[in-house]
């Protein structure tokens, strides 16, 4: 698939999203990283993983203060993990090229007023989350 997302954390209905956990990122990504460990940091403190999930499916996911970004996540369970770390850090999912914002219930509260009448709001689960940006998986 080659898409691109964002996952930014608002907090309060700041314009500006807030810096990720950077402890929450690792625990989430580091147990399905595939990519050489010694590339993991940077010297900025910016974080690079190749993320595997148990089906094989596969995304690249970059890190830094800004917020998070996942290139070309395949179909499958790489949106659980996605969801995951989504869901743990309590932020959302920008899809520029389609949907806009996903998020769950409590990240929409902190959402920038102007980001909410588009925002799509879901239980954070991998499946919702990929049917949110691709529409439903098909059999």
């Amino acid at each position: 698939m080659g898409m691109s997302l964002m996952i930014f954390k608002f907090v309060d209905g700041g314009e500006a999203p807030v810096p990720p956990d950077t402890a929450v990122v690792r625990a989430v990504l580091e147990p399905h990283d595939v990519g050489d460990p010694r590339l993991t940091v940077g010297e900025d403190g910016s974080m690079s993983f190749w993320i595997r999930a148990p089906d094989g499916g596969e995304a690249e996911v970059f890190a830094d203060v800004h917020g998070l970004g996942v290139s070309r996540p395949s179909a499958g369970d790489v949106f659980a993990v996605i969801a995951e770390l989504t869901s743990r850090l309590g932020a959302v999912v920008l899809n520029p090229s389609r949907v806009g914002v996903v998020c769950g219930v409590e990240a929409y509260t902190h959402l920038p007023a102007e980001m909410r009448d588009d925002a799509v709001v879901i239980d954070m689960t991998g499946e919702a989350l990929e049917a949110a940006l691709t529409g439903p998986r098909r059999p």
